[in-house]
């Protein structure tokens, strides 16, 4: 079949059994994205008014958090210099004050759990329960309409209320994101790709900070979920991961005791004695998802510094070293799905098989592409507008190695007992918007393939 065939029946089938999923709990990073599209121009000048020397030192290196303006622009450049994100916790006050004088041309959901309860339960229905640190009035009018719910303790009773209906003021989570698109140019760098930075200004989410309701009624939560997905563990610390930690391990327990399916949606983790203690839980999840700078990252922390040179080294991203990298994750935590997305690409390795895991992956890759081309996706019915957009070209070559080194046939190949999955993504030329679409591909893939099952 061709891929244009495949990504048709993907998403008929997708369509047709998404509605039977309950609900899934989505834990534990909600915010506010201050969005701000970059210009070149007052990008310079900037940089030149901080030190261009200094700032041109973190654009080699990002710093592991951020304290002074020169923190913020070289990160900003080193996500424009190789056209990948990134995000780091801002934890002065003065480059807080700096962020919100340059401004934002928009506001939008954030937090990978905010993005993902509008799309489950606002585009496709799916009912979920969501964790939001701090439930202010501007964060709860983002939440779509649809079944999305917050829980409530009245009187000692747990109530599962719209985010709308909850009625609270609390605090203003803002995180900055400054957007680049492909071909971006300052200095003498150019922005292979379109991306962003995000500067993270909020004290709730870097610290895991959960809410009561969590901490009182989490057994009563999870006896009312399907499927749980784990985010916003990225921005921890050695000074600060131990009581999340515990927390985390408490709920891992309770969902592992019902056997409920849980994925860990990592993200880039600067702090490497929290990413070793994520490696140390990963078999307690079902499913990880992952780029190629995450997935480097804890290559390195495995010992396995040569792979992880390997997934950093070209363009697109080898496929082979990706298996060779999800191997070893796989056989060293016993994780059963490991989701890797890339930019033209994606590849699930799994301890199980069937033709629906390449299936959920297309119909993420369609959901991104609708998300890319139109910004804001409002049903189901138009994840099925990305059709028209092409697959991309770069993927062939991909694909054909995989054919080569594993005899892959229609996107599935068995490697040393796991089933290797492959989907070529569709590339919108000139995305309305980059954020949120990691999110949106991992969710739609977990969801999507327990709905085929």
């Amino acid at each position: 079949m061709t891929w244009d065939a495949l990504y048709s029946s993907a998403f008929d089938r997708v369509r047709e059994s998404i509605g039977r999923v309950g609900r899934v709990l989505l834990a534990y990073n909600t915010n506010i994205d201050a969005i701000k599209y970059l210009d070149p121009k007052d990008l310079e000048e900037r940089v030149e008014k901080a030190g261009k020397e200094e700032v041109f030192r973190f654009s080699e290196e990002l710093p592991k958090k951020i304290t002074s303006v020169e923190h913020l622009l070289g990160g900003i450049l080193w996500s424009v210099r190789r056209g990948k994100a990134a995000e780091l916790f801002v934890e002065s006050c003065l480059v807080r004050f700096y962020m919100k004088k340059w401004g934002w041309d928009e506001l939008r959901m954030g937090g990978q759990v905010g993005i993902m309860a509008n799309l489950l339960g606002g585009v496709y229905n799916v009912p979920v329960i969501a964790h939001v640190p701090q439930l202010s009035r501007l964060q709860a009018e983002l939440f779509k309409d649809g079944p999305i719910y917050v829980p409530k303790l009245e009187d000692g009773k747990l109530k599962l209320v719209h985010p709308k209906a909850f009625q609270a003021d609390e605090e203003n989570l803002i995180h900055y994101i400054y957007e680049f698109p492909r071909g971006f140019k300052v200095f003498d760098f150019e922005a292979p790709r379109e991306n962003r930075f995000i500067g993270s200004a909020d004290d709730y989410n870097p610290n895991v900070c959960i809410r009561p309701e969590f901490k009182e009624a989490f057994e009563e939560i999870a006896g009312k979920v399907e499927l749980a997905i784990i985010s916003g563990l990225q921005a921890l610390t050695k000074e600060n991961y131990k009581e999340p930690f515990e927390e985390l391990e408490r709920h891992l327990e309770v969902l592992g005791e019902r056997e409920i399916p849980v994925h860990l949606e990592f993200a880039f983790t600067p702090d490497e004695t929290v990413r070793k203690r994520l490696v140390e839980v990963l078999g307690r999840f079902t499913s990880v998802g992952l780029n190629e700078v995450e997935l480097a990252s804890i290559m390195e922390v495995l010992g396995e510094k040569a792979i992880a040179e390997k997934l950093l080294a070209h363009d697109p991203v080898d496929p082979i070293a990706v298996t060779e990298a999800t191997l070893k994750l796989a056989e060293r935590t016993g994780v059963k799905r490991i989701h890797f997305h890339t930019y033209g690409y994606y590849l699930a390795l799994t301890d199980y098989k069937g033709a629906h895991v390449r299936d959920a992956l297309l119909f993420a890759a369609l959901a991104a592409a609708a998300k890319a081309k139109l910004g804001d996706v409002r049903s189901i019915d138009d994840v099925v507008k990305a059709m028209d957009v092409p697959v991309n070209e770069k993927a062939k070559a991909v694909e054909e190695k995989l054919v080569e080194e594993y005899g892959m046939k229609d996107g599935i190949a068995e490697v040393n007992g796991y089933q290797l999955s492959f989907a070529p993504t569709k590339i919108v030329a000139k995305p309305k918007s980059t954020v949120g679409i990691g999110d949106t591909i991992s969710s739609s893939a977990f969801v999507g393939e327990f709905a085929l099952r």
